[in-house]
Order: structure tokens, then sequence, then C-alpha cells
């Protein structure tokens, strides 16, 4: 996937915009420290966005994140009791339904899940999926190589069976981050998570693509408005990278703040969800 191989380049060209942004860098600055040519650079960042490197820069900034703030419907993070959460766009309708670990599973550590991971390109670098028998438990940035992947999922789940294998589940969130939604209509996740976490991370995913929301917006969606500390931890603490949006979460200033997956990761997502989705849809 060409996008996948081209992704570490387009994060350090962002992580060098971002570093110079009041001297406005060219393209063939940006091209350079990048080690291509300016019109190589253009066509392959094109190709990974949808738009230019100048015209994907507008979705960076302080200002834009604020009025996607101020427009955003009231009831877009309605509460809801159903487990069942629909994230849309006009482009693709994933239907993402939660399902909690028993509290035995999850005090566990996975004793007696049998847990089967892939690996799958993403427009964002390579990820690691992990599912059991009945959903997507666990998926992560493979930043520093597939075996410190796979001992991080072990670390996660210690006494869980692990086993590098395609299922049902897996495959279908590949799908989503291979962006072939022709055939997922539901991708079913089993989380390992209390009560509240869960909470939060049904309301995170009602967040649709192109758009975003901030910590106390979150705690007021499960009506605990005072309560955006913890909902800061459970966002920080999602298992399931993209899948549960965390990425879209950001400061009331506008400002992106910080993601477990580097901050120009989240940078990248955010404005390349914009640019495919249209916030102003």
């Amino acid at each position: 996937m060409e996008t996948d191989y081209n992704y570490a380049r387009i994060e350090e060209a962002i992580r060098y915009i971002e570093a110079n942004r009041k001297s406005q860098p060219s393209l063939e600055e940006v091209a350079s420290h990048v080690c291509l040519s300016p019109y190589h650079f253009q066509r392959m960042f094109t190709a990974w966005a949808g738009i230019s490197p100048k015209q994907f820069l507008e979705y960076l900034n302080v200002g834009y994140a604020k009025r996607i703030l101020r427009e955003e419907r009231p009831s877009l993070l309605e509460a809801t009791d159903e487990v069942g959460l629909s994230s849309t766009s006009r482009l693709y309708d994933l239907f993402i339904h939660i399902e909690g670990m028993t509290p035995g599973e999850y005090q566990s550590g996975g004793t007696r899940l049998a847990m089967h991971y892939l690996f799958s390109p993403s427009p964002f670098g390579e990820v690691i999926i992990a599912s059991t028998s009945r959903g997507v438990s666990y998926i992560a940035f493979a930043d520093e190589g597939r075996e410190d992947a796979v001992q991080r999922l072990r670390n996660a789940f210690p006494f869980a069976s692990v086993t590098e294998q395609e299922d049902e589940h897996n495959q279908n969130a590949a799908n989503v981050f291979r962006l072939n939604w022709s055939d997922v209509h539901e991708v079913k996740l089993h989380l390992k998570g209390t009560r509240f976490q869960i909470k939060v991370w049904e309301s995170l995913v009602r967040v649709p693509a192109g758009h975003l929301t901030t910590y106390h917006r979150l705690a007021e969606s499960i009506g605990n408005a005072n309560a955006s500390r913890a909902v800061g931890s459970a966002v920080a603490d999602n298992p399931v990278a993209v899948l549960i949006p965390c990425h879209r979460v950001i400061r009331s200033t506008g400002s992106f703040g910080q993601y477990h997956w580097r901050p120009e990761r989240k940078a990248a997502m955010i404005g390349w969800e914009a640019a495919r989705f249209s916030a102003q849809a």
C-alpha cells in the first residue's frame, strides 16, 4: 500500500511544517527536508491526503478547529444507553458494536481468551489488530516494529493465548484501515475496560470523521460534566486506535494537544479526515 509506505515522510513533513509555521516554509523547502523533489512530494502528499500540502495546512490551525467546535451540532454526542453506536460520513457508514469483557476476563488479564492478530497497512502507518471470538480487542500502531508490537499486545493480555491468524473480526477491521468499506457493515469490539471507560469510548465513536470534540463535551455527553479529567484518562487508555477515535478529542482552546501515538500523527489524522470527509457537510 503506497500510502503506508510514504506515511513516515508525510509525518516528517507535517512535523517540519508545524515547527516552522511562522516562516511559512515553501513547497521546495518541505520537499527538500523529506528528501524528495517538489514534484514528487506534491504528488505523494496529494495522493495521500486528497488535497495539496498548502490546503491541508488550513485544517491544522487553531482557527479552523475552533470553528468546527462552534458549528458542531449539539446533538452530536447525545448520550444513549444503547450499546450499538454508529459513526457516519458522506463516504461511509461504519457501524461499531461495543461489548465489554466480563469482570472475570477483565480482572484475569485475558485468562482463557484466545486472541488472533494480524498486521495491516493504514494511511497512518502499520497497525496490529487483535481479536477474540467476540470482536476486536486491541489495535495499536507498530511504530517500533512487529516484534515489539506483539510483545505490547502480550503485555496488555498477559494470560491470553495469542496467535498470528486472520479471523472475521480482525479482517473486518483491516478492511477499514485499507479503505475497503464495500463489504464492511459492522465492526465488533470486545473491550477490556471499566464501565466508565466503556461509556466514554461509546460516546467517542459517535464523533464522525471530519468533526472534533472536547474533553468537557465528552463529559457532558455521558451525563457528568465535572468529569473532564476522568474522561481524559479514559480517552488516553483507549485500547483500539482509530476505530475509537480519541484523535478527534482536542482542547477547548482549539489546540490539538498530545496523543499517545505522537502529536504529528494526531494532526495527520485530523487533517486527513477533514480533507476526505469534509467537516462542513
